[in-house]
């Protein structure tokens, strides 16, 4: 998962469950929690226990992420966010508890006598994970147009500059999906394998001839034993779980979009 992925991720997260973005670069972002989401993430109980007995003011806290520290030329403490780091396998939980789903309206102005027609999306975010000796994870956003059938890459990055809301303006039409929401996941969870099937592989190849290289050290360590001991066994096990290679896409979250702008 590159960087610049881990920033979209982050401001989605922030933007979606009403935290301020206070300051939003490219290589960072300072960002005001709620009371809600100082109390999911912020594991500080004790302290909301307190302010609820004394009826104190709350002062939920402001953090600031760093997603590319190598990158960084301004002298910006904050906490760093990479793939694997707590605090972004903290916020992946979140978003499974605060409801992998949502349902959400383009909102149209009131210029015009006819109502606005939107279109019905389905976008899925997924995580795809590469698991040997050593990990890579990466961020996909798919959506597929419920009339049209067309699929587009980077959806979350399309539509997060949308006004969208929970609610359907008054001066808005939805239209009825042709495509079923199950069918249209089906169609994505099919365009997710193509990616990875066209992806870049080589890293297994790699995994297995440092598997070959460690396999080589145990059995040289050994040579000559004939009766192995069981510790030999369990070593082998080790090696071949530990450089097995192997891929797991992971669905984050999703949702029904009914868009007024068309995306191509």
């Amino acid at each position: 998962m590159y960087p610049q992925q881990i920033h979209s991720y982050l401001h989605n997260f922030f933007d979606e469950n009403n935290c301020h973005i206070v300051k939003n670069h490219d290589h960072y972002m300072t960002v005001q929690l709620t009371i809600e989401m100082d109390k999911k993430i912020m594991d500080r109980p004790y302290y909301w226990k307190y302010l609820e007995n004394t009826n104190g003011v709350p002062n939920p806290a402001q953090l600031t992420f760093i997603t590319d520290q190598n990158k960084l030329i301004e002298n910006i403490k904050g906490e760093v966010v990479h793939f694997g780091s707590p605090r972004l396998n903290q916020l992946f939980r979140a978003t499974k508890d605060l409801g992998a789903f949502v349902h959400m309206y383009e909102q149209v102005g009131n210029q015009i006598q006819t109502k606005t027609i939107l279109t019905p999306w389905l976008g899925v975010n997924y995580k795809v994970s590469y698991y040997s000796d050593q990990t890579k994870e990466m961020l996909y956003s798919l959506g597929i147009n419920l009339i049209t059938g067309h699929l587009v890459d980077g959806f979350q990055e399309r539509v997060r500059t949308f006004d969208l809301d929970p609610e359907m303006s008054e001066d808005a039409f939805g239209l009825t999906f042709i495509i079923k929401p199950l069918r249209a996941l089906e169609r994505l969870d099919l365009a997710i394998e193509k990616i990875i099937n066209e992806d870049d592989h080589t890293w297994a190849e790699e995994a297995k001839i440092r598997w070959q290289k460690d396999r080589e050290v145990l059995e040289h360590f050994y040579e000559g034993v004939e009766d192995k001991p069981e510790c030999y066994d369990m070593e082998k096990r080790a090696l071949d779980e530990q450089y097995e290679s192997r891929i797991n896409i992971e669905i984050i979250n999703g949702g029904l979009f009914y868009l007024k702008t068309s995306i191509n």
